[in-house]
């Protein structure tokens, strides 16, 4: 019999999970536990030395965290994931495996702030290097690669300006070049765009935003295509050479697809310990399980707000890429058919004075460094996300001065509009 192949709203409830074999207990349980009794010596030796599957310690694996790995590996059409403390530690982990001193990725200039600073500042002290490229220009991404290149970075839908990525393009860029395309997809979700189907290598999420949905905890993921041959070159010693630490296994010979996902767990959480706790984890499986939902209301929202605003005489410019007038409508149509997201910018007539003094006036909409939350949120990204940039670089972004960003949560778009009105 063929398996049927379940859809998208049964997979965010059901995939990854089953009934609890010991209870019955048909919600996930939280396994509040740090360790895993052995069997006996035997079971615990193959354990540690990646003979077996199973639980150690919780810093690597936990039957809670597991759960939702796998449904969000079903989700996006991954072979496999692994979760972590936040997305920042998710960027981290994807890279980790892929550089060594002395390489370098390129970026997207239109990234989260935080990343920004993230891969400038920061991969500086590991010695990795990142080089910062306006993606609308195919030409200069390609340029950008070096023989020290090992990554293309990007976002789905851009953050904060809802610029989306044309990932078919870029894809054809990366495996030309040999390397991973790695997109950052967490404002679109699986559910607007499946980055695998349009080339992408790895996949990451701040999980904290829409996957949970309710603004409770942090969290990270990286999911792993399975696509990529990490044997083809020695560019990825890491997966194609032997580990000392596991007597020279070789991931990459003896996992094949599943490589990544397993140097992730047996490496990356083993020494950098970014690990995601259960009871987080349970949050964002009861989250995950209402995201085909709440992405609908936010993007009709946003698509609503978006048209209000564009019409309005005290706005500038609005990034939404859902509106007819956007230059990425078409591209919309393609990397994200069901919408655009609910996360865009808008341009006060009024610069930045105005900004601050609207964000200030605002009554629904909560005034928090967060996004992806079902209540609407605004941030004004210059003086704070994106305050460490130069004000060229917060206008490369998408984040310049005069702009405010606006996650449209899921609350009567008519109380929405009423809020941005009063406070503009």
């Amino acid at each position: 019999m063929t398996e049927r192949k379940q859809g998208f709203d049964t997979l965010q409830i059901h995939a990854g999970t089953a009934p609890d074999p010991t209870t019955g207990a048909r919600q996930v349980p939280i396994y509040q536990t740090t360790a895993y009794a052995f069997r006996d010596a035997e079971h615990a030796a193959k354990l540690f030395n990646l003979e077996e599957v199973g639980y150690i310690y919780s810093r690597l694996t936990n039957p809670t965290v597991g759960a939702l790995q796998n449904r969000i590996a079903a989700l996006e059409g991954g072979v496999g994931a692994v979760c972590c403390s936040s997305g920042h530690a998710a960027q981290i982990m994807a890279l980790f495996p892929l550089m060594q001193p002395g390489t370098n990725i390129v970026a997207s200039t239109r990234l989260y702030g935080g990343t920004l600073t993230q891969f400038s500042q920061t991969f500086k002290r590991f010695g990795w290097s990142a080089t910062f490229v306006d993606f609308d220009d195919l030409d200069a991404v390609k340029a950008a690669i070096d023989d020290n290149t090992r990554a293309i970075f990007c976002e789905t839908i851009a953050n904060p300006g809802g610029y989306i990525t044309d990932l078919d393009a870029v894809s054809v860029i990366a495996k030309d070049a040999g390397i991973p395309l790695i997109v950052d997809n967490t404002t679109a979700t699986p559910y607007l765009c499946r980055p695998f189907d349009h080339g992408a290598t790895l996949v990451v999420h701040s999980t904290t935003k829409y996957m949970t949905g309710n603004g409770t905890v942090t969290g990270g993921c990286v999911v792993d295509s399975g696509n990529f041959d990490w044997m083809a070159s020695d560019k990825f010693p890491s997966l194609s050479q032997p580990e000392p630490a596991y007597h020279g296994l070789c991931f990459g010979a003896a996992l094949g697809p599943m490589a990544f996902t397993f140097h992730g767990i047996a490496i990356g959480l083993r020494d950098l310990g970014m690990t995601m706790n259960p009871q987080g984890a349970h949050y964002t499986l009861m989250g995950i399980e209402t995201l085909s939902l709440r992405m609908q209301r936010h993007v009709e929202n946003a698509a609503k707000v978006a048209e209000w605003l564009e019409k309005d005489d005290r706005v500038a410019a609005v990034t939404y890429a859902g509106l007819a007038s956007s230059p990425y409508k078409e591209r919309m149509s393609r990397i994200c058919p069901k919408g655009a997201g609910g996360l865009f910018t808008v341009a006060l007539k009024g610069g930045y004075d105005a900004c601050v003094a609207t964000v200030d006036k605002m009554e629904l909409f909560s005034h928090v460094a967060n996004l992806g939350d079902t209540r609407s949120l605004v941030i004004h990204p210059a003086s704070t996300t994106h305050r460490q940039l130069s004000e060229a670089e917060q206008v490369k972004a998408g984040a310049s001065p005069d702009v405010l960003r606006l996650s449209i949560g899921i609350e009567d778009v008519a109380d929405i509009i009423a809020d941005l009105d009063q406070a503009m």
